[in-house]
């Protein structure tokens, strides 16, 4: 590791500490965060659209070209310190984030939002269950894998599984609200116009935010602090 990438990690490290300490305290109880999404009726072109968008596969790592890979991967050992509680693997820990990183830009999303949205809703637990039934590290509730999946809900705790559905679903709410941030963030939560899940992943979404320097290409614009509205 250069001496760059060194003073970045330890940065990290710090930022991330505070955060946890002072801004998740649900994540110490072990709580998964998913509220009240409910499955809404989708246009036969959007469901298909979205199945394209999962595969009907388990998904797989694909780059585009090597240097999108090194991306990735530079990005991930950056941010590897922050999470080393949470996964004291290292091999898992690397995996994870890199996936993160993959899923995130293909579904044209900052992998740092991701991050904090995974921080938010699960802790970075891959078995989360919710109290409505939301699964995996992104808190991807069942009806998804019947109506865009394959079905098979319990494919819903395979980690790069998860994240795909997660980014798509994202993204999709997103397109539908036509880029408001605090808006898809409810949506995805199930709490839409409420400022308390989107304030709370925004906030997380900055403590990783310090890596994203590592990544070239398009990034999504980070949202303006949500009022009560």
């Amino acid at each position: 590791m250069d001496s760059s990438l060194s003073r970045l990690s330890a940065r990290l490290s710090a930022r991330l500490l505070l955060c946890l300490a002072s801004g998740l305290g649900l994540l110490a109880h072990g709580a998964a965060w998913a509220g009240a999404q409910v499955e809404e009726p989708l246009a036969d072109s959007v469901r298909t659209a979205l199945s394209a968008a999962i595969g009907r596969s388990a998904p797989a790592l694909s780059f585009a070209d090597d240097t999108q890979q090194q991306q990735c991967e530079r990005w991930a050992l950056a941010l590897e310190a922050g999470l080393f509680k949470r996964k004291p693997d290292e091999l898992v820990r690397r995996e994870f984030l890199t996936t993160v990183c993959y899923e995130a830009r293909r579904a044209g999303l900052e992998p740092s939002l991701v991050l904090g949205l995974v921080q938010v809703e699960s802790g970075f637990r891959k078995y989360a269950i919710s109290s409505v039934g939301a699964r995996g590290y992104m808190q991807v509730m069942p009806f998804w894998s019947r109506s865009i999946g394959n079905g098979d809900a319990s494919s819903l705790f395979h980690m790069q599984t998860n994240l795909r559905f997660g980014c798509v679903i994202l993204r999709h709410y997103l397109d539908i609200e036509r880029g408001n941030l605090f808006l898809a963030l409810g949506r995805y939560n199930g709490s839409r116009g409420r400022a308390e899940y989107p304030n709370m992943v925004t906030a997380a979404w900055r403590g990783w935010k310090a890596a994203d320097g590592l990544l070239a290409g398009t990034r999504v614009a980070e949202a303006a602090p949500a009022q009560h509205r």
